[in-house]
């Protein structure tokens, strides 16, 4: 799930809980509850959620209780603004959370690792499905005991949106888009041709710098939590992006709605973005429809992973859920199975995580935005390839640091590596952590 509200950053409350969190996770010092699968559900649950998740939830709740009897499930919307706050102050106080919470996948790692007996591991109950789902939600839903604590759900896999007739105009063939220099090259012809830039972006916070690291199967930090940013890697993503600016193929905007309304305006040939920016096409800007296309987003090299991450959410139960078993079967019920799965993509727009929902004939459907092309294919089939990363605590923290040396290098014209050097020193001294070698 994505939309401008999902930009908006932890507020100061939920992020002071978090800070003070204890290692007990608000449950006395004892260990979460372990699940019982055996058993037979029966009775009330409450769900937290949002938006169009809550939306699915409701409609699906309703559902699960017509096949369950005896159960009852209730879906509340707390709205997106409140969500972290609740959630952050009621595993800090170990009460007043409901049975199932909806957490999103970079925010995830944060609470599991502050909280770690805050969540209820639901391995008992999809453990034997692990193979089944997007592997980095996996990795990133889960502690270091490899506890699953979060159920992956819908999935932010990346690709290329291009404008097919500024391409045509300029004579550039969507297919030999394969590597970020190829696209590059492409940009330049593209703006000699048709005055348009290449990308719109905000650089100040990042203009997909984590984005294009995850493609490389790399995070801010590295496996073992020490600080990455100033790796080869790094560098190459940041020096693609200083590489664009310097050549005036970005147009540098503010924000969401800033992204938003240079697409509408046409400002740009190319959008490197998750799946959900079909549904910000299609409903923010219906007079576009058949000046789409999407490919594959373009590799670090040939034969390099052409796809990432950027977005997405699980459902996680709390430890101090009234009735644990009945909110792991509603999860499970839910998320590991196909046809609820491509049902929620189908009515609320949310791309799945479990990978045989991709195989609905749905994802095979052309789209008549994108002048027939079966632009849910091309996404269902790259969702596999997701590099998994490594989160930690200090990610938040990281990335505004990251953000700044995105603007002093790309912006401001300093060498990548220096800037990167220097980013990777100041997160090793607010977090103290090892800069990786």
């Amino acid at each position: 799930m994505k939309s401008s509200k999902y930009l908006v950053p932890v507020t100061a409350l939920a992020a002071m809980a978090l800070l003070a969190g204890c290692a007990t996770g608000g449950t006395g010092g004892q260990s979460a509850p372990a699940l019982d699968p055996s058993t037979k559900v029966s009775g009330d649950i409450t769900v937290w959620s949002w938006d169009s998740a809550a939306v699915a939830l409701k409609r699906k709740a309703k559902e699960y209780e017509a096949s369950h009897a005896g159960t009852s499930i209730k879906v509340v919307d707390v709205g997106y603004d409140n969500a972290y706050d609740k959630l952050s102050v009621g595993l800090q106080a170990g009460s007043g959370l409901p049975d199932v919470v909806t957490i999103e996948t970079d925010r995830a790692p944060g609470y599991i690792s502050q909280f770690p007996n805050g969540l209820i591991d639901l391995n008992p109950v999809l453990g034997d499905k692990k193979a089944d789902f997007d592997q980095s939600k996996w990795t990133a839903s889960s502690n270091d005991k490899d506890q699953l604590m979060v159920a992956p759900w819908d999935s932010g896999t990346v690709g290329l949106y291009y404008r097919s007739d500024y391409l045509a105009e300029a004579g550039v063939d969507p297919a030999s888009l394969t590597t970020w220099n190829a696209l590059i090259s492409a940009g330049e012809t593209i703006k000699a041709k048709t005055g348009h830039t290449l990308m719109s972006t905000d650089l100040s916070t990042g203009g997909g710098f984590t984005m294009m690291l995850q493609q490389q199967g790399q995070g801010l930090f590295d496996a073992d939590g020490n600080v990455a940013v100033n790796s080869p890697k790094a560098v190459e993503a940041l020096t693609v992006l200083k590489d664009m600016n310097d050549k005036g193929l970005i147009k540098n905007v503010k924000g969401w709605d800033g992204r938003v309304t240079s697409a509408k305006d046409g400002d740009s040939a190319v959008t490197p973005e998750a799946v959900w920016w079909i549904g910000t096409l299609t409903g923010e800007m219906p007079e576009l429809a058949g000046k789409y296309g999407v490919t594959e987003l373009p590799a670090f090299a040939d034969g390099g992973v052409r796809t990432s991450n950027s977005g997405g959410s699980g459902l996680a139960v709390p430890a101090q859920a009234k009735n644990p078993n009945l909110a792991a079967s509603f999860v499970t019920w839910l998320l590991a199975d196909a046809t609820n799965q491509a049902d929620m993509m189908k009515n609320e727009g949310l791309f799945p995580s479990y990978l045989p929902a991709l195989k609905d004939g749905y994802f095979q459907q052309p789209d008549p935005y994108f002048s027939g092309q079966k632009v849910y294919e091309l996404f269902a089939e790259q969702t596999p390839n997701i590099p998994s990363i490594n989160y930690t605590t200090d990610n938040a923290k990281a990335q505004d640091i990251v953000a700044n040396a995105v603007v002093a290098s790309v912006l401001n014209g300093a060498d990548p590596k220096k800037t990167l050097d220097d980013a990777a020193k100041q997160i090793a001294t607010a977090t103290d952590r090892k800069i990786a070698k």
